[in-house]
């Protein structure tokens, strides 16, 4: 047997000579022939008999252990033919050479022919050509040093193990993105070189096609005549190719190819895109990528719709040394769609650009630039685009339907940074005046940290700056007044400190200052400031520059109480406060309000605002700079946590904000007006490893009204996964109020191993209506994955108005692209 073999016969050949090669252990002995030039077990082989072998010198080894040009046999039973030049190997034979491994039932090795009398046999070189010649029969297994396995019922190849013919072949190759095997088999194959190999009457799949013992048939497969696999181009080449979809045939074609699924990437058609829309009628997208060089792409996707004309996407990327360029863009000519697909006003010219590049100039300079925009507000719910809005393609990112362009320059090193960026917003909401948006240019960000403790603490350095310009307000629209321009820069420094006490009482005093100047333009004043205001108003405008001083002194206080209850669990117990004083804040005015007289300050950066968990410990809880939180105020409440040894959690944080003099700087819904805040509430738990629940509210303060709720829950279960997230918000970032949920969830279904349905919807429960709703069944296993959903679309934007949909996608693996899910 094969395990006896370590003790057992062995043949180490350094070709062409079959010279002795050195075995690590143990060292070689003198050998004896048997009859018919047998060899005996322990024994070693040499082409010179009765002569004692030396060993080896000392020479470069690979990772077989053997030196260059070396080959090590091992099997049950070796016999040698000295006159004919015949090894002859049976039994669990094993061949290394080279970084490659063969195994079969038995092999025959023929030497090469001998060099001419009185001559000497030249050198062997790794990269010499073959000479001799392997036939190798039953369970035939070729290991290459990359882990791609190759089977045949017979093979003769040459001693290099590189050109081959095989019958019965197949073969595995790894998909290097999704580590699944794709198998290749044929009748018979032709391997001319170890980077081009010719399979006849074969098949290629992906899927699986045994079951334990049992064969199966594959999800889907390509059977060909002849295939070719092309190992320097990675491409695997079919002529008169059949695509098999459960056994079935469902396409013949005469020729096709695809990239090598050991491929990084390679160029040819992506995953398509498939569906029936009210809008656009049938759709059919497909992409295509075409690799220019092995730092650049083009992905081509043409969309055909039987509505409407049809509509090109492109897709360029390239990556430089130091840096990367990402340009997408559509183009169609086509008149204005309606919800219903109807065509109206005059065809014109419609496209987008979204585009992003960087540039790494040194170690710690970072230059980059995005350009988003599009010709038509609802170009992207028209036709479908997809990742269009709120991707951060640069250090600045916008929200659903608005478009952002901007150059910037970023420095970062151990410790500063600092970064300058000019601005440019496209709004594609109904109502958007591209003219009440700001230039923004710059925007100046600078933070530094001293590297040394200061005083025993951290101290550091912040400036900023900015310059806004409007060519009109945003205020009384159909008046076309003036917009307000304004310019502020700041600087700040803040210092912050550690003390813990042995009882573990955490006290963390901070100190911050800073100090902001203004330059405000078009302010309007008089009859141009109100309400009334026409077009035909006399417009008045002021400016106004001021400084201001502000700042803060404070300490976090916290005292964290643990103990371990039972077994399994830890309980936290953490009650924290915050105490925060400062002296009144000068706020900028630009005016006040017809109405009640009340001052109007200017707010340009933080209109955003939530009181939250997040911000409810923070001295200063507005975002930005315009606005400043004054006087003294106590930031109280505890948290809670139950740690379990197996992973599971829950915690519960309550806590609350009170002041000495109620502040009218908050805006009046914000919870933070009076001298004591609304109470704030969150919740977070796991009590299994496949389900987590999270709630955060804001009750009022006296009557404990649920002013903001948001809460959600997640499951991941073997019968299938999904969401559901709820959230009610008195007052929204336009002031009107927010009530809906959102859920999505894929189903197995029971009593079956591959299919399952999935269900997706948005509904506006002010409104009691949906803004999106889609249901869909599916099949995956490990090679494929079918979508078929139905989607209708309640959403009216402009003329743009409910719409449905039916789609399919279909993903084979290794074919296209891996599986992604909506």
């Amino acid at each position: 047997m094969k395990r006896a073999l370590l003790a057992g016969a062995a043949l180490a050949v350094a070709w062409p000579a079959l010279a002795l090669a050195q075995q690590v252990s143990p060292p070689p002995t003198e050998y004896e022939q048997g009859p018919q030039g047998r060899l005996q077990r322990g024994q070693v082989l040499n082409n010179e008999p009765g002569q004692r072998t030396q060993p080896a010198k000392a020479a470069p080894v690979n990772t077989d252990g053997l030196k260059p040009g070396e080959l090590y046999i091992e099997a049950d039973q070796l016999s040698r033919d000295d006159k004919n030049g015949i090894t002859t190997a049976e039994g669990h034979v094993e061949v290394r050479y080279q970084d490659k491994t063969l195994r079969a039932d038995k092999l025959v090795y023929k030497e090469p022919p001998p060099p001419p009398e009185g001559q000497p046999r030249p050198p062997r070189d790794k990269d010499a050509p073959a000479q001799g010649v392997i036939r190798a029969y039953g369970h035939i297994q070729i290991i290459h040093d990359d882990g791609q396995v190759e089977y045949a019922d017979q093979m003769t190849l040459d001693d290099k193990m590189q050109a081959a013919v095989a019958l019965g072949f197949s073969t595995r190759i790894k998909e290097v993105k999704t580590n699944q095997e794709a198998k290749i088999s044929g009748d018979t194959a032709v391997r001319r070189s170890e980077d081009l190999q010719e399979l006849n009457r074969a098949i290629f799949t992906e899927c699986e096609i045994c079951v334990g013992d049992k064969p199966k048939s594959p999800t889907w497969s390509v059977s060909a005549d002849r295939i070719v696999e092309d190992k320097v181009h990675h491409i695997i080449y079919y002529r008169h190719a059949r695509i098999h979809v459960l056994g079935v045939p469902v396409l013949y074609l005469p020729f096709f190819w695809h990239a090598d699924p050991s491929a990084e990437r390679e160029s040819g058609l992506l995953a398509p895109r498939i569906g029936v829309n009210s809008r656009r009628g049938f759709s059919y997208d497909q992409p295509y990528l075409w690799v220019i060089s092995p730092s650049a792409d083009l992905t081509i996707s043409p969309q055909i719709n039987t509505n409407v004309n049809p509509f090109l996407n492109l897709h360029y990327r390239q990556r430089f040394n130091e840096g990367d360029l990402d340009v997408r863009a559509g183009y169609t000519y086509e008149k204005d769609l309606e919800g219903s697909g109807t065509r109206f006003g005059e065809a014109t010219s419609r496209s987008y650009i979204l585009a992003s590049g960087d540039y790494h100039l040194d170690d710690k300079w970072l230059v980059g630039f995005t350009a988003e925009r599009a010709s038509d507000p609802l170009i992207n719910d028209k036709y479908d685009i997809g990742r269009f809005y709120g991707v951060a393609r640069g250090p600045y990112v916008t929200d659903d339907h608005r478009l952002i362009s901007q150059a910037y320059a970023v420095r970062q090193d151990d410790d500063s940074y600092s970064s300058i960026a000019a601005i440019s917003i496209q709004g594609l909401r109904p109502g958007d005046n591209n003219r009440t948006f700001p230039l923004v240019a710059p925007i100046v960000e600078s933070q530094y940290e001293h590297p040394d403790d200061v005083l025993g603490g951290r101290l550091s350095f912040t400036g900023s700056a900015v310059s806004l310009t409007r060519d009109q307000s945003p205020d009384n629209q159909a008046a076309r007044l003036p917009g307000l321009d304004s310019a502020r820069v700041s600087a700040d420094v803040d210092w912050r400190r550690i003390f813990t006490s042995e009882s573990g009482l955490r006290v963390e005093p901070f100190i911050n200052a800073r100090l902001d100047g203004y330059d405000i333009r078009d302010i309007l004043t008089g009859a141009s400031a109100l309400p009334t205001a026409t077009a035909a108003t006399p417009v008045t405008t002021a400016s106004k520059t001021e400084a201001r001083a502000v700042g803060v002194v404070g300490a976090d206080i916290s005292y964290p109480l643990y103990r371990r209850w039972g077994d399994d669990k830890t309980v936290v117990l953490e009650p924290l406060a915050q105490v925060a004083i400062s002296p009144k804040a000068q706020q900028v005015v630009i005016g006040k309000d017809p109405t009640t007289g009340k001052p109007i300050y200017l707010d340009e950066d933080s209109v955003a605002f939530e009181f939250d968990e997040t911000t409810l410990f923070q001295a200063d809880k507005f975002p930005g700079y315009d606005l400043y939180e004054d006087g003294t105020r106590l930031n109280v409440g505890g948290r809670g946590s139950i740690l379990w040894d197996d992973g599971r959690q829950a915690s519960l944080l309550v806590g609350r904000s009170f002041r000495a003099e109620p502040n009218t700087v908050f805006n009046p819904g914000s919870g933070l007006n009076n001298r004591a805040s609304d109470w704030i509430v969150a919740v977070d738990a796991r009590p299994s490893a496949h389900y987590s629940f999270f709630a955060r509210t804001r009750l009022d303060g006296e009557t404990f009204e649920v002013h903001r709720l948001e809460a959600g829950a997640n499951f991941n279960e073997t019968w299938g996964t999904g969401y559901v997230r709820y959230l009610k918000d008195d007052q929204g970032l336009n002031g009107t109020p927010i009530k809906n949920v959102d859920l999505g969830a894929d189903f197995n279904i029971p009593g079956t191993k591959h299919w399952g349905i999935s269900t997706y919807g948005n509904r506006d429960l002010i409104q009691q209506a949906w803004v999106i709703r889609d249901v869909g069944v599916f099949y995956k296993d490990e090679c494929v994955r079918v979508d078929v959903f139905y989607r209708h679309e309640d959403v009216i934007i402009g003329r743009l108005g409910s719409s449905d949909q039916l789609s399919i996608r279909l993903t084979l693996a290794t074919l296209g692209a891996p599986f992604y899910g909506r």
